[in-house]
């Protein structure tokens, strides 16, 4: 009996420690690319580099189109890179907006060590970078599920326009404990990403849309969200819709492009 429990307190240790030292293997499914990969879209653009002050390289793409109405800046998920994100583009351009989009560190043609620091330097620096070329009042801030927490945080952290949350988490450490409720989480997830926390000092409007078949983050986050901040948030739901295929459905355009209308001082719908 005690060497199946030393047995079972081995294992349980182990797959702790490896949680704690290779979790981004979990998180993060990356897409490298060599340094003189060459874009390409249908629609004219601009590649764009960033060295960070801590040694780290960012890599992004920056679409432009004439009057614009402003500029969306656009935080990915956590698979491969700006060369398959970058289609989503379009559905900005056509409505007037500037896009940009980076990819994260170890992503496509960036470099450097990927942390939860990092990715909050690293988008917060962007957006200063946007803002000083827009003004604030002119950044819609789009983030796709992992990028959903992070667009939170840097709404909280300045001003801009609106917020649009695309099949987003309730906070980062809340969706694991679904799957992992059986180890400290609080200690080992290096990742925590509360997006709840950032909703508390966002100022802007915010609108979510999610699918009410989302497997990967149900859609009862983003309730939970709207309950708790509902002068701020507005949640749009896709009947049917999963976590990858709301693009298939047409309302997703419809909802998107009435946000965009939007200006700051609009009171969003019941």
């Amino acid at each position: 009996m005690a060497n199946t429990l030393l047995i079972i307190g081995s294992i349980y240790i182990g797959f702790c420690l490896f949680f704690y030292f290779f979790q981004d293997i979990f998180f993060f499914r990356p897409e490298k690319l060599p340094k003189d990969f060459q874009y390409k879209y249908p629609f004219p653009f601009e590649e764009v580099d960033f060295k960070m002050e801590d040694g780290g390289h960012i890599n992004g793409i920056y679409f432009q189109v004439p009057n614009s109405r402003g500029v969306v800046y656009y935080l990915k998920g956590n698979s491969r890179s700006i060369k398959g994100w970058g289609k989503f583009a379009r559905d900005f351009l056509s409505n007037g907006f500037d896009f940009f989009m980076m990819d994260y560190r170890g992503f496509g043609k960036s470099k450097g060590k990927r942390n939860q620091k990092t990715l909050f330097n690293d988008s917060q620096y962007i957006y200063e970078w946007l803002a000083k070329k827009y003004g604030e009042h002119k950044i819609v801030v789009v983030g796709r599920s992992l990028g959903s927490g992070i667009a939170a945080r840097v709404a909280a952290k300045n001003n801009p326009r609106l917020l649009v949350l695309d099949s987003p988490y309730y906070s980062f450490y809340h969706n694991l404990k679904r799957f992992l409720f059986f180890i400290p989480l609080k200690l080992l997830l290096r990742y925590k990403i509360r997006t709840d926390l950032y909703m508390k000092d966002v100022r802007c409007p915010v609108y979510i849309i999610h699918g009410t078949k989302d497997r990967l983050f149900p859609i009862n986050q983003s309730e939970r969200l709207e309950k708790e901040f509902p002068d701020k948030v507005n949640l749009f739901t896709i009947e049917g819709g999963h976590h990858n295929d709301l693009p298939k459905f047409s309302e997703f355009f419809e909802i998107l492009y009435d946000i965009l209308d939007k200006q700051p001082e609009d009171k969003p719908k019941a």
